[in-house]
């Protein structure tokens, strides 16, 4: 019995260490109790199993594991980016922007869920934290919804499956512990999960626009009394083009001597804050120029806008690093929320608990994290995975189809962090083994686990939405009318489209990688401008070799002359080489007798050479004379 624990020791510890976790018992604690607990046991049973290599000094090796997280770079720019999405969140961002696309979009079938979706990707874009797009989402859009008639499954799928967004959509929390866990930069993860992310948003569009064409009753338009900003996208639409006008002026003509990056960068800027001050111009001056829509949604969507630009776009630019970028961005958000003049002591004080919270879960998984991680790579356990995982059929696709199912199963139970400290670390070897890029299997595994946070029953976007969605009748502010609850089984149905969707997404990265792969797409060569590729002058001294100048060497070089002796190098056109004062040139070696003109063949009519002598050397081959020094 004893060998046999011995033997299966990995497996032991890691359904153990599940099955707690599934109870429910505290992650960080959980792993570094079941690290230490199974450390003791495999001290003890290092004598029997060969397998097991555990010994008690191996324990100091702990706190320079647990330095090694406190100065990971990379983990860094989680609290900057947590502490930006929750103080655009406490400052009433979202509120805005989805009030502002709402009434934009308001006069189309489907507005209200079109806003949704835009708003949450705008969201994920700017927060990257998934509880605080759904509740955000789940308080303001879900009863103007429920007002105007919006089927209520529908209504509340959209706004789990949109919060969601968060996982998938750079800058994510998610792409910036998975980059770290895989040992990839983070900025091409997020390069990676750039159009996967798109096209997702996309998706969740054409099936609102599907039912708006074939189910309009579903998803119905704003009636005229709830369009509050009035008419006016023509007014917009002209100022688009104004806007993007004066970007292509001002890159062609203004910033033409700069270079690329900040050229492109100072050219969107210009348009962009024109833009925007005309918008404030007219609302402060009463221009009238502009619809009240217009401006609204110039003055509502540019600030987000341009704080999405600062943190990704100066990545994508290679301005700045992924932790640089979040800083900028957690700057941005004090700036917005004291233009906006919203940014108060509390409001600063919850923001940075917030942070603060988030930022020490974080922390304290990973460290339990290591601490599992000694004692169960010590018992081999990642052979053990590894093995079990390589003897899958169907080798690649095999083990991508695997993992997907396994992941997703583990999603509906463990948050993201618990995945991804404990299953990643030993999955990503095993793609590495098996040739695949690592970048493309952290985005599966990205949209994997944003499917995994919609499912049913232990989808955690499900819990945050039911934390907020009404659970008793309750009577509308602007109608007056009382409204049913929202079930859990009508948030249960809602969803399963999106779903669905995020299914056929997996399948699509998987079939087409190249919707991942095109991070690795190198620039084009740098050509050199004609005028630079003129012969240099030439200098004093340096030119046509003159009469009296010795004759070139071996490769064009003259020989070199020393002082008090003769000239070094020279040779002739045979290539030999220079000789040295005082040192006779080797004879070469020759097969079959005396030299024959350098060559390694007996002459015609030549004997064979004899087969070797007493004198040490090779069969038919005869000494190198040695050198002579001294002439």
């Amino acid at each position: 019995m004893i060998e046999f624990i011995a033997h299966n020791l990995a497996p032991i510890m890691f359904v153990s260490v599940m099955a707690m976790l599934l109870l429910g018992y505290p992650v960080a604690f959980t792993l570094a109790a079941g690290g230490l607990i199974f450390f003791v046991i495999g001290v003890e049973l290092s004598s029997i199993s060969n397998e097991i290599r555990l010994f008690w000094t191996l324990l100091q090796s702990h706190p320079e594991r647990i330095y090694s997280v406190m100065y990971n770079d990379t983990l860094l720019a989680v609290p900057f980016f947590t502490f930006m999405g929750i103080l655009l969140e406490r400052t009433r961002m979202a509120e805005e922007l989805l009030e502002t696309i709402g009434q934009l979009f308001g006069p189309v079938r489907g507005g209200l869920a079109f806003a949704v979706i835009l708003v949450g990707a705008l969201l994920a874009a700017t927060t990257g934290v998934v509880a605080a797009s759904v509740i955000a989402m789940g308080l303001i859009s879900l009863p103007i919804m429920m007002r105007y008639g919006y089927d209520r499954p529908l209504a509340a799928g959209t706004i789990a499956a949109s919060g969601t967004l968060a996982q998938i959509v750079p800058p994510s929390l998610v792409l910036i512990v998975m980059a770290d866990q895989l040992g990839r930069p983070v900025g091409d993860m997020y390069a990676g999960a750039l159009y996967p992310s798109l096209i997702t948003v996309g998706l969740y569009c054409a099936y609102i626009a599907f039912l708006a064409v074939f189910r309009p009753h579903l998803v119905p338009a704003l009636p005229p009394e709830g369009r509050t900003l009035g008419g006016g996208v023509w007014s917009l639409l002209a100022l688009v083009i104004v806007a993007v006008g004066l970007c292509y002026a001002s890159y062609y003509l203004l910033y033409a001597g700069m270079r690329y990056e900040p050229r492109f960068v100072a050219a969107c800027v210009t348009g962009t804050l024109a833009a925007y001050l005309f918008s404030l111009a007219n609302r402060h001056f009463g221009l009238g120029i502009l619809s009240r829509l217009a401006e609204q949604v110039v003055i509502v969507l540019i600030p987000p806008l341009t704080l999405i630009f600062l943190v990704l776009g100066t990545i994508f630019l290679g301005i700045a690093t992924p932790t640089e970028g979040g800083a900028m961005g957690a700057t941005g958000a004090l700036i917005l929320a004291i233009a906006k003049r919203r940014l108060s002591l509390d409001v600063l004080k919850r923001a940075l608990d917030s942070t603060t919270r988030l930022s020490a879960f974080v922390m304290f998984i990973l460290i339990g994290a290591r601490v599992f991680g000694l004692t169960f790579y010590g018992i081999n356990g990642n052979v053990w995975v590894e093995e079990l995982m390589l003897s899958l059929p169907g080798g690649e696709t095999g083990f991508l189809v695997t993992v997907t199912i396994m992941i997703f199963i583990l999603g509906c139970f463990l948050d993201f962090f618990e995945i991804a400290f404990i299953a990643l670390p030993l999955l990503a070897p095993i793609a590495d083994k098996l040739g695949i890029d690592l970048i493309w299997f952290g985005v599966i595994l990205g949209i994997n686990l944003q499917t995994s946070f919609l499912s049913p029953p232990f989808g955690f976007s499900l819990f945050f939405l039911r934390s907020v969605a009404p659970k008793d009748p309750w009577r509308d502010k602007v109608t007056g009318a009382l409204m049913p609850p929202v079930k859990t089984l009508e948030i249960y149905k809602g969803v399963v489209p999106f779903i669905l969707m995020q299914f056929a997404m997996i399948a699509l990265v998987i079939i087409f990688p190249g919707l991942v792969m095109h991070y690795k797409d190198v620039p084009p060569p740098v050509t050199v401008p004609q005028e630079m590729q003129a012969p240099l002058p030439a200098l004093e001294g340096i030119g046509e070799p003159s009469a009296s100048a010795p004759s070139p060497g071996p490769g064009g070089l003259p020989p070199l002359e020393l002082p008090g002796g003769p000239p070094i190098g020279g040779g002739d056109a045979a290539g030999d080489l220079p000789g040295l004062p005082g040192l006779e040139p080797l004879a070469p070696p020759t097969v079959g007798g005396p030299a024959q003109g350098g060559t390694l063949a007996p002459a015609p009519g030549e004997p064979p050479a004899p087969a070797g002598g007493n004198d040490g050397t090779l069969p038919g081959l005869e000494p190198i004379a040695p050198p002579v020094f001294g002439q």
